[in-house]
């Protein structure tokens, strides 16, 4: 009954829930999770995983408050439902996410809102608060995997990628900046010299690259295949006794907690640069497709 609670739970925070005329059209995933106009997280329960599915695929899945706001419930029910011992976040369609929809969230960055509202049942899914999951994340890429969405997987505790990943940190070229802990985790992961190739240049990289810069674990040929691997891994960890994995991870993110400041100030330093001219003119460009000429304002 838990189980069903949580799924239940979740999916009403995060305006999951179809009518019944709904569910009977519905699309169905590739891993069988119910589809549906408004559904743009679903929430799957396998045995001692849940399977968290970015689905916005008109959209290449951008997130949105909305979204983001179903992904910090979510993890708040997983980290807090005993049953679970793993959760993997992915992309419906034929990407991951492009990251951050930037139309949707730029009058609140502008304003200085936060990204969801004050709600103690919330855990950030870029992990850039004290408040981290004392359970395992495996994330699954694929596809376009860009800026925010990039970000969201170097929260993780484990990466897999599909072969056809393309990942990008490019906001540098669009009047913005990594602001989602990309400036912290990518240098320490990759490398500085490796991170700060491609975030400052704004060139996207392969799965491959990826793989030799360290900051996934393994490349597998199809997205399907990819999502199959990170569920054998999910489950040789729901296998452990839970508090070990517990206290690994507490000792894990206890040895990083001196980088929890730099990763606060991001949010900041973010929101400020969708306040400039540069920020204006990328967006411009963009719609005009041309180059932008930015002026440092």
């Amino acid at each position: 009954m838990r189980r069903r609670s949580l799924l239940k739970t979740a999916a009403a925070l995060a305006a999951f829930e179809l009518s019944e005329a709904q569910e009977e059209t519905e699309a169905t995933s590739m891993k069988g999770v119910p589809l549906g106009p408004g559904v743009k997280l679903t929430v799957e329960l396998r045995g001692p995983i849940v399977l968290l599915g970015i689905n916005r695929p008109e959209v290449h899945n951008r997130i949105d408050p909305e979204t983001s706001q179903s992904l910090g419930r979510a993890y708040y029910d997983y980290e807090h439902d005993p049953s679970l011992r793993a959760a993997i976040p992915f992309g419906h369609g034929p990407n991951f996410s492009r990251g951050i929809d930037v139309d949707a969230n730029a009058a609140r960055l502008r304003e200085g809102t936060p990204a969801a509202a004050a709600n103690p049942r919330t855990i950030d899914p870029l992990g850039k608060s004290k408040t981290h999951l004392s359970k395992p994340v495996i994330v699954v890429a694929h596809g376009e995997t860009w800026n925010m969405a990039h970000e969201l997987m170097l929260a993780a505790d484990i990466r897999i990628a599909a072969e056809n990943t393309d990942f990008g940190q490019d906001e540098n070229t669009h009047g913005r900046f990594p602001g989602g802990g990309a400036t912290v985790r990518f240098v320490r992961e990759a490398g500085w010299g490796n991170a700060m190739r491609y975030m400052l240049t704004g060139d996207h990289w392969t799965a491959e690259e990826a793989l030799r810069m360290g900051e996934i674990q393994m490349v597998v040929p199809t997205p399907e295949q990819a999502l199959d691997a990170a569920i054998k891994i999910a489950m040789r960890i729901a296998a452990c006794a839970p508090l070990g994995i517990n206290a690994t991870l507490g000792s894990a993110h206890l040895a990083l907690e001196s980088e929890l400041v730099a990763l606060a100030k991001t949010s900041e330093q973010y929101a400020a640069l969708y306040r400039t001219a540069d920020f204006l003119e990328g967006r411009r460009a963009e719609a005009e497709g041309r180059p932008p000429v930015y002026t440092g304002k």
